[in-house]
């Protein structure tokens, strides 16, 4: 037994700190940008790098990657070396994982508003960064698990539970969402394509949510939230409720994102009913954040760094209640594609994680620096005026969102759309972006508050490291839990894991039986948990220690654990789908490969961003059928890699948009979009008509689609480049016989190109020279 004196490594958490704070201002003063630009058109400039749907990509990678993703590490590099008594295992890779970091976050500002993006939500971010991602996350998981592995604290604490299944889910929702065949280093296609990519995709965007934002956030809230109110932890027992239901239940909500859409039906349903279920969890992990505060209420008048982390709780909880309620499909009919899902993400992102971080940060930087708040007063005035400012945003958000899927879905008594015209729609809520843009602009100013406060506060201090002294003792081997048994053996024939097995596999047949047997079967879960809970009892009573006290203090038999948790999930709903073959056909007949130059076309829909203003998704409601046209099918999406369902309707669905309108509609509406239709606040893309195609690539795609299982043969490829040729002059030729003069070899042409072939099938289609259906030889109708 001897005595060791500890140093912490606080130069990595200053660090984090300060590039949360620095890329705080750049992601949120993005925000204010297209929050903007969507009240004023006028504000993109007419510059391709400054558009909204451009930017707006920026702004949420900056916000969720950049602000909360160092504030995160901050949290975790300080907390962690406390909780395990245990200086970080690896300087070295401390300042990889950091510097590494802040380089991704750098290739990000540079390449997004190029329009270098793979259009997936959340992961927009092309091939050589998501390697880059995968090698720092893998950094960042070395070191911490090397840590744990050296600690001197022999229990895991909360937090620690929590840190790990960021660190474990984070890598397995990155990698699977990220497979794809690069074509240049700047350009690559996903290997899923339509109904796979689009449950991948958000299996991926809503637990990017989950266990990036919300799960090393609540590890940060389970330490530093008893730190700053001087009180323990409420519950311990609710902490590991929910925590295991937490992490099992999420993995399986992603489908609520795309309810009424070419989802399997069965995908939709279940995503619903998990989603539901998060209300538990959710309000457990609320509720013992909150009453950790019994005793110590008074704090919340005197201390601005409660404050912020109560009102971060709260908005916590609000979050968390309006998801589950957006994902019922009703509310689903009524609140999907409009501003409504905008208000609640922000109520998340900047509510929740943003309130944290400012309490996070006006506890942590006067204990990082030897020294005192500057000013008590300035942190009460930025509370203020942060939580004014997001509460006017998400009220503003909830008006437009039900006002515009009230306005989709109104009728007049003889059945045809009360308002046929998109447009009107954006003329209407046009106050309610103008509000959101001022609560926006108060909850930035709110933060630049925040900076100078800080600032103050370490210039008036110097930084020092934190240390402490703990006593080593020798371990021994571990004894026997049961006589004859080591321990492991104790952990994987516990009730709990056994009971959860026996729950899930119970459950697989349920759906198959009819409603008497049905009843049986749950009620033998019923039972099955009564034994189990007898069975935890007598194990208590005997003096033995509980299943959970043996897998707590066994970080290895944790992550294990954690990763099965969130993989039957995760296998349970992508397996089916990404084996889809047999549920839509190979060769469907309402989709025809995309000819050279409608590829080209969409790559460059794809580059501009359109997807964030524009669905290509009609749901089976009949308001949708009279605006847009046919329903979607899933067999029309095998070929789209990647899917571009969209997640938001700034402006109309597109997917009927072939053939609706002549080329020279197209040509007018991207060129002037006020010229088309009036009141619209799309920018100009006249840049389109002067930027030429590498009409080299064409054939490049074609045979990287063909290797995606997208059915082009070897004389497709060969004959890419003429054929891209013939269509374009097609094209060019029908726009010169009504005055406009184009080249051939146009983004223009390209993407006009695209957009006449949306949603038509082989009956629409007429061959061009060489073979391949082309949409745009038509030209359309009006």
């Amino acid at each position: 037994m001897q005595q060791q004196r500890i140093v912490y490594d606080d130069t990595t958490t200053r660090r984090f700190i300060t590039a949360s704070i620095l890329f705080g201002v750049v992601g949120m003063l993005v925000g204010c940008i297209v929050a903007a630009q969507l009240a004023w058109w006028q504000l993109n400039f007419g510059v391709p790098y400054l558009t909204f749907s451009r930017l707006r990509p920026l702004h949420t990678n900056a916000v969720i990657f950049a602000f909360v993703g160092n504030m995160m590490f901050a949290g975790v590099y300080y907390s962690t070396q406390r909780l395990l008594k245990a200086r970080m295992a690896s300087d070295l890779l401390s300042k990889i994982h950091f510097w590494g970091w802040q380089a991704i976050i750098v290739a990000a500002a540079v390449t997004l508003p190029l329009g270098i993006s793979t259009s997936k939500e959340y992961a927009e971010l092309e091939w050589p960064i998501d390697i880059a991602i995968a090698l720092i996350w893998v950094v960042f998981a070395i070191n911490f698990f090397w840590t744990l592995a050296k600690r001197n604290e022999k229990n895991l604490y909360v937090a620690i539970w929590f840190y790990i299944a960021t660190i474990i889910t984070v890598a397995v929702l990155h990698i699977v969402n990220s497979l794809a065949l690069p074509l240049s280093p700047l350009k690559s296609y996903s290997v899923f394509a339509g109904v796979q990519d689009a449950l991948v995709q958000w299996w991926y965007g809503h637990n990017a949510v989950a266990f990036f934002l919300t799960t090393p956030i609540l590890g940060i809230m389970y330490y530093f939230l008893p730190k700053a109110a001087e009180r323990p932890v409420y519950s311990y027992r609710l902490s590991i409720i929910h925590f295991w239901a937490l992490v099992f239940i999420y993995i399986w909500a992603g489908p609520h994102h795309l309810l009424y859409t070419a989802l399997p039906d069965w995908a939709q349903s279940l995503g619903m009913i998990f989603s539901v279920m998060l209300w538990a969890p959710s309000w457990g992990g609320m509720l013992n954040g909150l009453l950790t505060l019994r005793g110590a209420w008074h704090k919340l008048r005197e201390d601005p760094v409660i404050k912020f982390f109560i009102a971060g709780v709260t908005f916590y909880g609000m979050a968390t209640f309006e998801g589950p309620l957006l994902s019922i499909k009703s509310v689903s009919a009524l609140g999907h594609y409009t501003d409504w899902i905008i208000g609640h993400v922000h109520g998340g992102a900047l509510g929740w994680n943003g309130l944290m971080a400012a309490g996070m940060f006006y506890w942590l930087v006067p204990r990082l620096y030897g020294t005192k708040l500057h000013s008590v007063k300035a942190a009460d005035l930025h509370f203020w005026t942060a939580t004014v400012g997001i509460l006017l945003y998400m009220v503003a958000m909830w008006a437009s969102g039900i006002n515009q899927g009230l306005m989709w879905r109104a009728t007049n008594p003889d059945g045809t759309l009360l308002y046929p015209s998109f447009v009107e729609t954006l003329i209407a809520i046009r106050p309610m972006y103008i509000v959101r843009f001022l609560g926006g602009s108060l909850y930035l100013l709110g933060f630049f508050l925040m900076v100078w406060n800080l600032w103050k506060t370490a210039r008036s201090g110097q930084a020092v490291d934190g240390e402490t002294t703990v006593v080593v003792v020798e371990e021994k081997a571990p004894a026997s839990v049961v006589p004859g048994k080591p321990a492991w053996v104790a952990v994987v024939t516990g009730w709990p894991l056994l009971f959860a097995l026996a729950i899930i596999g119970i459950s697989i047949f349920l759906g198959w039986s009819g409603p008497v047997r049905a009843i049986v079967i749950m009620g033998a879960i019923v039972a099955l948990g009564e034994f189990a809970w007898i069975i935890a009892r007598r194990n208590r009573e005997s003096g033995g220690p509980s299943w959970f006290a043996l897998i707590e203090g066994r970080p290895l038999a944790f992550t294990v654990l954690t990763l099965l948790a969130i993989l039957i999930g995760g296998v349970a709903e992508l397996l089916p789908t990404i084996l889809v073959k047999q549920a839509v056909p190979a060769h469907g007949e309402a989709q025809q490969p995309y000819s050279p130059l409608e590829l080209q076309g969409r790559d460059l829909y794809v580059r501009e961003g359109c997807y964030v203003c524009h669905s290509q998704m009609i749901r089976p409601f009949l308001a949708e059928s009279q605006r847009y046209g046919d329903v979607s099918r899933a067999e029309e999406f095998i070929y789209d890699h990647p899917f571009q369902w969209g997640s938001k309707r700034t402006g109309p669905d597109l997917h009927r948009v072939g053939g609706k309108y002549p080329n020279l509609w197209h040509y007018t509406h991207l060129m002037d979009p006020r010229a088309t239709s009036p009141g619209s606040n799309m920018p100009s893309y006249a840049w389109l008509a002067e930027n030429r195609i590498d009409v080299k690539l064409a054939p490049k795609k074609l045979a990287l689609m063909q290797k995606l299982g997208v059915p082009y043969t070897n004389t497709d490829v060969d004959g890419a480049e003429a054929r891209q040729k013939a269509q374009a002059e097609t094209i060019t030729a029908d726009l010169a016989s009504q005055g406009i003069e184009v080249t051939w070899d146009s983004e223009m042409v390209a993407i006009i190109s695209y957009l006449q072939r949306l949603g038509r099938g082989p009956q629409d289609i007429q061959p061009a020279p060489g073979g391949i259906k082309t949409a745009s030889t038509v030209g359309g109708t009006p």
